[in-house]
């Protein structure tokens, strides 16, 4: 009989992961890795948490990824587990961004996940902070992640992801093996889905497991249990290591407006606490950030106190010194795009520069010809709404039209300058625009006669 349910448990107690009676959002692909988190959980795992899943389609495997996407609704149809499918394309958010894809995906996942659970957390009317996202890391993984991160440099923390907790998210399968999972779902009866992407082995990770980790594992059979006591000596050094940062920032570290400001003190201290204060703040203040690599926090230590310091950083960053501050801002004159952006319904999204998205229910006779309101036919939706920003080669087919035109084309007709088009919020559906936030929506979302259920959707821009 599989021990599998046994470390698991064992896991989540020792690193206090679940918080009963607080929702847990499970992330589920399909694979056999997330299947048997989910039957695990379905199990009575989460100890009496509510349990939901989000499937996130990347759109990447054509006919694969809608069978993915058809095999975790039946599962948890037949687990009675409530399941969100959302389809968003990655790859072309990878080519706007400047990520690989594997990035990418990441992104986008860990977004979605944490829009759906704060709206799980308000619908319980708990706070949001005790909601978790469950993901299904294995010891495989860190096995994998540590020779990757070998292979190509990297801090104490990128040697140690996935970490068992980081914030909201919680991995419980980290402690078990690969092959305690296959022989866990085969004692249970239970088929998974294979991605054949991870068998090509010209990408670094599955060549990593296909060759390397095996490797490791001969040179040493008992290679697991000397990985995990590794693991959790730098975990806990890591650990301490951040907590001390986190002091230096309350001491040394200011947000003036959209500005970072860190005083010439911070000089001071010594340089492993000073490069980790200055990934922390400024991966919390810019998203734009998680593209810069050593170098530029390297030099971004160098900079604080020099007087006249400047250096241009990835993403239209900018550091300089202002009478002994180091200040780090977004370029004068540029906009960020908008973050990718679950909709709810009803929900209501926060875009930052851009205001705020509504979606509410409506009788399919509430015409508002305002162009901050769109009314669509709820039924003509495939699958879940995203709000991002205006991409690349965008195409759509507006309101009274036939043929479909370049969403740039659209814009300049409606007089839209090309520096505020990343602030115009763009409702997806999938692959297809729903409505171009105060300029045209979608012929294929038009609400006719056989509409019986409608959406409103109003945009209120920021002024």
């Amino acid at each position: 009989m599989s021990n599998l349910p046994d470390t698991v448990t064992s896991t989540v107690a020792a690193h206090g992961m679940l918080d009963p009676g607080a929702p847990v959002l499970a992330m589920v692909s399909g694979g056999a890795d997330s299947v048997a988190l989910l039957r695990w959980l379905a199990r009575g795992g989460a100890a009496g948490s509510p349990v939901s899943v989000l499937h996130v389609d990347h759109m990447m495997r054509g006919d694969a990824s809608d069978g993915d996407a058809a095999f975790v609704s039946a599962l948890c149809d037949r687990l009675a587990v409530p399941c969100r499918v959302v389809r968003y394309d990655v790859a072309a958010y990878a080519e706007e961004a400047g990520l690989n894809l594997e990035d990418a995906g990441r992104r986008i996942r860990y977004r979605f996940a944490d829009e759906e659970l704060d709206a799980q957390c308000s619908d319980a009317g708990v706070d949001p902070v005790r909601g978790r996202i469950a993901t299904a890391h294995t010891l495989d993984d860190r096995a994998e992640t540590l020779v990757m991160r070998l292979a190509q440099g990297t801090g104490v923390s990128g040697l140690i992801s996935p970490p068992y907790r980081r914030g909201r998210v919680v991995r419980p399968l980290l402690d078990c093996a690969r092959a305690d999972i296959v022989g866990y779902l085969e004692e249970l009866g239970q088929p998974w889905r294979e991605d054949a992407t991870n068998l090509d082995t010209a990408r670094l990770r599955a060549s990593v497991r296909a060759e390397v980790v095996p490797l490791l594992r001969e040179i040493n059979p008992r290679f697991d249990a000397a990985l995990a006591r590794t693991l959790t000596v730098l975990g806990a050094e890591d650990d301490l290591l951040d907590d001390l940062a986190a002091a230096a920032e309350v001491e040394h570290v200011t947000m003036r407006g959209a500005e970072l400001r860190i005083d010439r003190a911070a000089a001071g201290l010594p340089r492993p606490l000073l490069r980790r204060m200055l990934r922390r703040v400024l991966f919390a203040s810019f998203h734009e950030a998680s593209r810069l690599e050593f170098e530029h926090l390297e030099a971004l230590c160098d900079g604080v106190g020099q007087p006249g310091f400047s250096r241009d950083l990835p993403e239209w960053l900018r550091a300089f010194d202002e009478y002994g501050t180091l200040v780090i801002s977004r370029e004068a004159g540029t906009l960020a795009p908008l973050a990718p952006s679950l909709l709810t319904v009803p929900g209501t999204i926060d875009l930052g520069e851009a205001g705020s998205l509504t979606a509410e229910p409506a009788r399919p006779d509430a015409i508002d010809s305002d162009p901050t309101n769109a009314l669509i036919d709820a039924g003509a939706i495939s699958g879940g709404l995203v709000v991002d920003s205006v991409r690349p080669g965008d195409r759509m087919r507006p309101l009274g039209m036939e043929g479909s035109r370049k969403l740039q084309d659209i814009l300049t007709d409606a007089k839209v300058p090309a520096r505020q088009r990343p602030l115009v919020p763009v409702v997806r559906d999938g692959e297809r625009i729903v409505w171009v936030a105060g300029v045209r929506m979608s012929e294929e979302y038009r609400v006719g006669p056989d509409t019986h259920r409608a959406i409103h959707l109003h945009w209120t821009p920021r002024p």
